[in-house]
């Protein structure tokens, strides 16, 4: 008999079926092939890495260089600059500032070096106070004494040796050679300087030509990183977007450091201060070593300039201070997301980079991550980068409630289902995590899960589903009006139990039955007294058949009540799929928000339209002022409107798309990607009152607007606009001004249902801040282009003769009377 714990029936394996025994060996060795693979490629790109680093150094310090001068070059050649000449004024420029701020670092260390011999006194006299204090008996003496007495008694080597002993052991020779000729002084110090210098000369070429032939390299990278150039294109523009945006945040960072170190060590009183904050904030690009090391030249000059301790200590909590703040506040502050890497792929990354290319590679690890980071996230090929390096969870919240019921932990797995639902909402919660996690155990139930994985993962919810109801109790007092029934398995009723509560939070009175038996005896002993709307719960991927009876024996016992099949393990976009026809459900929902929404709006007590009019913002007043004043609704605009609609509705493939503006009590279209012709001076026409705008919602909320489905949206599927176009898919972002007022929004509208995902909302919203933006740019051309008309006319009024004056050219004759 099949489990009844799940919608799978999972095979069972006979004494008559027949075994393989090569079969673990062969599906055992093309998993290990790829890990050997794995294994031998990355130890071959170590070994490139450490043995190629003289030639990959000055590539990668190039690189970096490269993305803080592009910026600049490229706003040098929107000035109308040939590239050419942008590098070589920028680069210049770089060069003469290294320059120039090395030759100043060079006069005050000069300076300081003379006055040093001043605090030799100071010098002499801690160091002989502190050598005193530290050869004083302490505790720590006394405890020395005894261990050391302790190995002796132990060890007998650790005993002293007696004189015969001393007599006769070996001395020790040490062989003093030959001090070097001058000659081999000059090769040695030449030596030493001519590696960094041929190091810069590389990375100057190397930078030069990168900032010529970028286009070039940003192709070849392309072609090397595969076929799929969208992805490509999407990887190698986020790379340079984020390492930018690092380099920035760094160099803000550091400066906010700098600047307050050096006007403190000034006010302190320490030589150099100017100098010592200059070097602090260049060597806070040195991730972990380089604050330190920038620490120790003030403290060292505090410890010699004063004869007392007070410069030392007040030195000391200047920079103690600094720290805290820079580390706590202005760094989470500034850099937010701009790498995206978590804190231990930080520090092993830097472990890494500076075990194989030294100090130059840690300053480079942080850069470099970044890019392996990014490239993790977008090809395919690379995603165990992103894994291993990123700040997102290596496992999605569905996942791991899953992983938690696996492994029996049940605690832990309440204690995320509270975090989670404390976060967002347990509606929420049960619709994206708890749902989530019964459709992976359903999955598995057939292929990996045994016996005991099955009864943890159902037991587990149980406890979960417990906790949340002790945590969120629903409301007493409203009157049981819908019956949500378990399906015909174990998870099933689960997710009957998860929608009842869900119900219930909503102010819907709900309870959980489970489907037995479909006999006359089940269907003559269960109570629905007062139910209005029944949900049937399936986790099975086809759940027609076994719907279809269940339904026909309810209607005919219950013909008034409504029936909504939630088909939970159903793909969205395939929720069209089934014959509700011939089921006879009278909906179709595959998620809990659906469900509420459905219900709420079916129940006869329900205050809801079918269609429920936006909410007044209650700067209402303040809007239409701000919109009557930006420009939008300028007549001239229509034709520019319309043009941005059709770019809107090609980038998102829709046949619609619409610039609507809302007034207090009509919606005005302004652009729409089907206009044809028109001569411009089309002033916005009303398309649907107030109480049925769409963007009315919009312009409420003030935040986008995304309907996937409008049939299957309780909220929309009623609109008798969006009905009569047969619009399925409804999209809109706010106009918002400067002041955060929505005026209108840009809508996207299809025939299909359709799904966005973040990086397409973003889109619509920044499309929509470019319609906003055209308005002002038109309305103070208009102003500008007035402002001109007024003063040519009052130049040509002010040189025109009075009336009682002779014209030019007359001889003063005055007209003769009529």
């Amino acid at each position: 008999m099949p489990d009844p714990l799940s919608p799978h029936a999972p095979p069972v394996l006979t004494a008559s079926d027949p075994i393989d025994p090569a079969a673990p060996a062969g599906s055992a060795a093309p998993a290990r092939q790829p890990l050997m693979y794995g294994l031998v490629s990355g130890a071959v790109i170590v070994a490139a890495l450490y043995f190629g680093r003289d030639m990959l150094m000055p590539l990668a310090l190039a690189a970096l260089l490269g993305f803080v001068l592009d910026p600049m070059v490229s706003w040098l050649k929107r000035r109308g600059l040939p590239r050419a000449v942008a590098v070589v004024v920028v680069v210049t420029t770089a060069v003469a500032l290294l320059a120039g701020a090395g030759w100043f670092m060079y006069g005050q260390l000069r300076q300081l070096a003379s006055d040093l011999p001043a605090y030799e006194t100071n010098i002499n006299q801690k160091v002989r106070s502190l050598g005193k204090t530290l050869r004083q008996p302490g505790m720590f003496d006394r405890y020395s004494r005894v261990v050391d007495r302790f190995e002796r008694e132990i060890d007998p080597s650790q005993r002293p040796a007696t004189p015969a002993a001393r007599a006769s052991a070996p001395q020790q020779v040490q062989l003093v050679g030959q001090s070097p000729s001058t000659v081999q002084r000059a090769l040695g110090w030449m030596d030493t300087v001519a590696t960094p210098l041929t190091m810069a000369g590389i990375v100057f070429v190397f930078v030069v030509l990168i900032l010529l032939d970028k286009g070039d390299l940003r192709d070849r990278a392309v072609r090397l990183l595969g076929t799929d150039l969208h992805r490509t294109t999407d990887a190698l523009s986020d790379a340079g977007k984020r390492v930018s945006k690092y380099l920035s945040m760094q160099l803000l960072v550091n400066a906010t450091y700098g600047i307050p170190l050096a006007v403190g060590l000034l006010f302190i009183g320490i030589p150099g201060a100017l100098v010592w904050g200059l070097l602090a904030a260049v060597l806070r690009f040195v991730p972990y070593v380089g604050p330190m090391i920038a620490s120790v030249f003030p403290l060292a000059l505090a410890f010699a300039v004063d004869p007392g301790w007070s410069v030392v200590l007040w030195t000391l909590a200047l920079i103690v201070t600094l720290e805290l703040l820079s580390n706590n506040i202005v760094e989470p502050w500034l850099y937010g997301t701009s790498t995206g890497m978590s804190t231990l792929s930080l520090i092993m990354a830097a472990m890494f980079w500076t075990t194989i290319w030294g100090p130059i590679g840690l300053v480079l690890s942080t850069p470099i991550t970044v890019v392996l980071l990014v490239l993790g996230h977008h090809l395919p090929q690379l995603q165990f980068l992103a894994v291993l390096l990123g700040s997102e969870r290596a496992l999605d919240e569905p996942t791991r409630l899953h992983q938690r019921l696996l492994a029996g932990d049940v605690e832990e797995a309440s204690d995320l289902a509270i975090e989670l639902a404390d976060d967002k909402s347990p509606l929420v919660f049960y619709d994206t995590v708890g749902l989530g996690a019964l459709r992976l155990a359903s999955s598995a139930h057939g292929t990996v899960a045994t016996a005991e994985h099955r009864l943890r993962v159902l037991t587990g919810m149980e406890n979960v589903i417990e906790e949340l109801r002790e945590q969120y109790p629903p409301p007493p007092g409203p009157p049981v009006k819908v019956a949500c029934f378990g399906g015909r398995w174990a998870v099933d009723l689960l997710a009957a139990d998860m929608a009842a509560h869900a119900l219930a939070l909503s102010g819907v009175g709900a309870k959980v039955v489970r489907v037995g038996a479909m006999s006359t005896e089940y269907f003559s002993e269960l109570d629905l007294q007062g139910v209005e709307v029944v949900c049937l719960s399936y986790f099975s991927p086809d759940p027609t058949t076994l719907a279809k009876f269940f339904v026909r024996r309810l209607k005919r016992r219950w013909p008034d009540v409504t029936v909504i099949l939630a088909a939970w393990n159903t793909p969205t976009d395939a929720a069209t799929a089934y014959p509700l026809d011939q089921i006879g459900a009278d909906v179709l929902v595959t998620s809990l928000q659906e469900l509420v929404a459905q219900t709420r709006s079916r129940l006869s007590a329900a205050d809801a339209l079918p269609f429920a009019a936006a909410e007044m913002p209650a700067n209402e007043d303040e809007r239409l002022a701000a919109l009557d004043a930006s420009g939008l609704t300028a007549p001239p605009l229509r034709s520019t409107f319309d043009k941005v609609a059709r770019r809107v509705a090609d980038a998102f493939d829709c046949p619609m798309a619409e610039v609507l503006l809302v007034t207090r009590d009509a919606e005005l279209l302004h652009g729409s990607a089907t206009a044809v012709g028109g001569d411009g001076d089309e002033p916005p026409q009303p398309v649907a009152d107030r109480a049925l705008s769409m963007a009315a919602h919009v312009v409420a909320s003030g935040q986008p607007l995304v309907v996937g489905d409008v049939l299957r949206d309780a909220r929309y599927g009623a609109h008798p606009g969006l009905a009569d176009r047969g619009i399925r898919f409804f999209a809109a972002a706010p106009l918002l001004d400067d002041a955060g007022r929505a005026m209108g929004a840009l809508c996207v509208m299809d025939t299909e249902p359709r799904q966005l995902n973040q990086r397409d909302v973003m889109l619509l919203a920044n499309l929509a801040a470019d319609v906003v933006t055209t308005a002002q740019m038109e309305r103070d051309e208009r102003a500008q282009a007035a402002t001109n008309t007024a003063d040519t006319s009052t130049s040509a009024a002010s040189e025109a003769p009075a009336p009682d004056e002779p014209a030019a050219g007359t001889g003063g004759a005055q007209p003769a009377p009529a």
